[in-house]
């Protein structure tokens, strides 16, 4: 199974949307340099769907939103894989990378800035989280590519 990334993306704060960056430098057990949700724990990098993202689209759009990237938080926004149904454990290359699939969804906290800007959050059910096994670059346009063991 192949997906491709269509943009990584960085915030310094957590609870906000992030910005995209053309390239994004990810630490080996960290995550993605400079990204304020990276750090030696289970959540390392955020995955959100570009499938996830378009079931918002109208509500997005209705909210002036136009570039919908990071939007929810994600470091990484894909398509071609739909995520949430990998299972815990599953390895993925991304671009120079090695992840593992770390944990599926996650509890909405209260006064996030996201679902208060957007009025709902897609994170919490479809998004996932990974720990970087293998550090490197990971740009838009690279392949995602499910490992099997």
């Amino acid at each position: 199974m192949k997906g491709k990334v269509i943009a990584v993306n960085i915030s310094d704060k957590k609870g906000i949307a992030k910005t995209p960056i053309e390239e994004g430098n990810f630490i080996e057990e960290f995550g993605l340099e400079g990204d304020a949700h990276a750090g030696k724990w289970h959540r390392q990098v955020s995955l959100l769907g570009n499938e996830s993202v378009m079931k918002m689209e109208e509500m997005l759009k209705k909210n002036g939103f136009v570039d919908c990237r990071g939007i929810f938080a994600e470091n990484l926004t894909t398509e071609g894989i739909i995520l949430y149904k990998l299972p815990v454990g599953t390895k993925m290359r991304i671009g120079e990378t090695l992840h593992e699939v770390t944990q599926i969804g996650k509890e909405c906290h209260d006064g996030c800035a996201i679902k208060n800007q957007v009025g709902k959050c897609v994170m919490p059910l479809e998004g996932i989280f990974t720990r970087v096994l293998k550090g490197g670059k990971i740009k838009p346009g690279d392949e995602i590519e499910i490992l099997e063991d």
